[in-house]
């Protein structure tokens, strides 16, 4: 009896975080588990399984993607980022990573990379970005930890700094 497709493992190549990535997978292989069993990838985290709490966002040639309904076999050929390339180098905190270390923007840490994703694709976009679309942005992830005052402020002073703006003229334009 022939082998069905399904049974087969495909070689899917594509950039993570910069570099060249390869992993076999099934056809049905979501992209969380083949990034976080496959390559190693645990910074991006598995919630809903359904694409609502967010915690699973990474980010599919510069765009925001839930990596829980995405099948692995769809990013061949693509750039995909993980919280892990947000760092400029190891052992060094991106902006965004370390206003929310600043601000004490998360507790858990459970939704913390998928939000981390999402502003940071909104911020390349929009630099300029205001209160109120960052808090917009991050209105599409569930945290139940913070109640997202702290992951607003930490999104508002990154966004000041990636703009060249000086710490202490943040509040004032905030």
């Amino acid at each position: 009896m022939p082998r069905l497709d399904a049974e087969r493992r495909h070689s899917v190549a594509f950039t993570l975080n910069g570099a060249p990535a390869r992993v076999e997978v099934e056809p049905r292989t979501l992209l969380t588990d083949a990034l976080r069993h496959g390559l190693g990838m645990t910074g991006t985290h598995v919630g809903c399984e359904h694409g609502v709490c967010g915690a699973c966002t990474v980010a599919i040639d510069g765009v925001p993607a839930r990596a829980c309904l995405t099948l692995a076999v769809g990013v061949e050929g693509c750039e995909v980022r993980t919280v892990e390339g947000l760092a400029p180098e190891p052992g060094r905190l991106g902006v965004l990573q370390a206003a929310f270390r600043r601000h004490h923007a998360l507790q858990c840490g459970f939704c913390t990379a998928g939000i981390l994703m999402s502003l940071d694709a909104f911020l390349r976009l929009r630099p300029r970005a205001t209160r109120a679309e960052l808090t917009e942005v991050i209105g599409g992830h569930l945290c139940r930890c913070t109640g997202y005052a702290p992951i607003i402020e930490a999104a508002v002073e990154a966004a000041a700094m990636l703009r060249g703006e000086a710490i202490e003229e943040i509040s004032t334009h905030a």
